[in-house]
């Protein structure tokens, strides 16, 4: 949590950032008191009290009273353990008598709700046993000694919930902020995405449509490849415009669907083949597939055939889809690998894997026992 050092020395280390785990000076100065004000409502309570004492009670509730004090520097970071130290040991210690009001207004901040209550019925259980040791010696009655504890209680309870509420208030505006600042981010890479990458491959569309409409200036392959680079970047533009979409998270206008589906493959076979790559294509679907199932078979055959691309010369391509449930994708490259090698970053096949590891399913690829390279996606719906 952000803000200037004087301010973060005012809060309370429950409202910085989680893990930090120091006490502030504010909570230094809060125990300090809490300390101070239940030595000395103690001391009052044992002094009253005094006269019913034997001197080897007297040395035992001194004892008890050293113990749950002590115990109160450990509010924070043992709450638990700490009530239930205090709330029965200030039954039978006077100098014990106030530390349950700091713990139980230390627990209803930071336990569970369940467990608050288990503290709050304990507490009350055993409110009855010290008014009993020692009546008031001022003559106000038994019931009025157990009135007071049990008011006494409530109000630290009810002010512990009162910070818890104000608390996860706090946390809640901050994840809140946290969200916003995120989604601005993502405007702004859609953004940078746009300005750089979009006007780029504008321009590489054009000058490769200049090419292949040269006409007998060139010759016809050289016009052809062209076509296939103009088509490529207008692809790879609206792939562009359909990711901006799902980092700004809003749909844009005339942007077909964001993700493609199983009926878009034989177009995208049909576009490697243009690229020069020799595509043995066979599909036998049972059913109808889920859009989902569709996305994640379209992604994986285009890395396959990208790959296919990248990694041989005059390689030939057999991909299969069939069965449902589940779907069957298999690429096999046949070939001499490596004969044409471009570079890669290598994530394209872990990124598929995790898209298929996502849709419930599995994937394997390696070369197969012939030699080619097996690419096979198992996608269940």
């Amino acid at each position: 949590m952000g803000g200037a050092r004087w301010q973060r020395v005012l809060l309370s280390g429950g409202l910085l950032e989680p893990g930090e785990g120091r006490r502030t000076v504010r909570d230094w100065a809060v125990d300090l008191l809490i300390f101070g004000v239940a030595v000395g409502a103690g001391v009052y309570v044992l002094s009253s009290t005094w006269d019913q004492h034997s001197r080897m009670v007297a040395v035992l509730d001194i004892a008890l009273g050293v113990v749950s004090l002590a115990a109160l520097w450990w509010r924070r970071s043992r709450p638990w353990a700490v009530a239930l130290i205090v709330i029965p040991l200030s039954a039978v210690s006077g100098l014990a008598a106030m530390t349950p009001l700091p713990a139980l207004f230390n627990g209803a901040i930071r336990l569970p709700l369940r467990r608050v209550a288990l503290l709050t019925a304990l507490a009350v259980l055993v409110s009855p046993v010290f008014p009993l040791l020692y009546p008031d010696v001022h003559g106000r009655g038994y019931g009025w000694q157990i009135v007071v504890g049990l008011l006494l209680t409530a109000v630290a309870l009810g002010w512990g919930l009162f910070v818890r509420a104000q608390r996860e208030l706090v946390r809640g505006l901050r994840e809140r902020a946290e969200d916003e600042a995120r989604e601005a981010e993502r405007r702004r890479i859609a953004r940078e995405m746009h300005d750089v990458l979009a006007h780029r491959l504008s321009i590489l569309s054009v000058h490769a449509g200049a090419l292949e409409n040269a006409g007998a200036a060139m010759p016809p392959e050289y016009a052809e490849a062209a076509g296939v680079i103009r088509t490529s970047a207008h692809a790879a533009l609206e792939e562009l415009r359909q990711v901006i979409g799902l980092l700004r998270r809003e749909e844009l206008d005339g942007v077909e669907p964001p993700q493609p589906t199983l009926a878009e493959i034989p177009a995208l076979v049909e576009e490697s083949r243009s690229a020069g790559l020799a595509v043995e294509f066979r599909s036998a679907v049972d059913g109808s597939v889920p859009e989902a199932v569709g996305r994640t078979a379209y992604r994986t055959v285009q890395e396959g055939l990208t790959n296919a691309r990248k990694h041989a010369g005059e390689e030939r391509v057999s991909l299969t889809i069939g069965g449902g449930p589940p779907l069957v994708v298999e690429l096999v490259s046949y070939g001499t690998a490596g004969a044409r090698v471009l570079p890669g970053a290598g994530t394209g096949l872990v990124g598929i894997a995790e898209r298929v590891s996502l849709a419930g399913g599995s994937l394997h690829y390696g070369p197969g026992a012939d030699g080619a390279f097996v690419l096979r996606a198992t996608l269940p719906w």
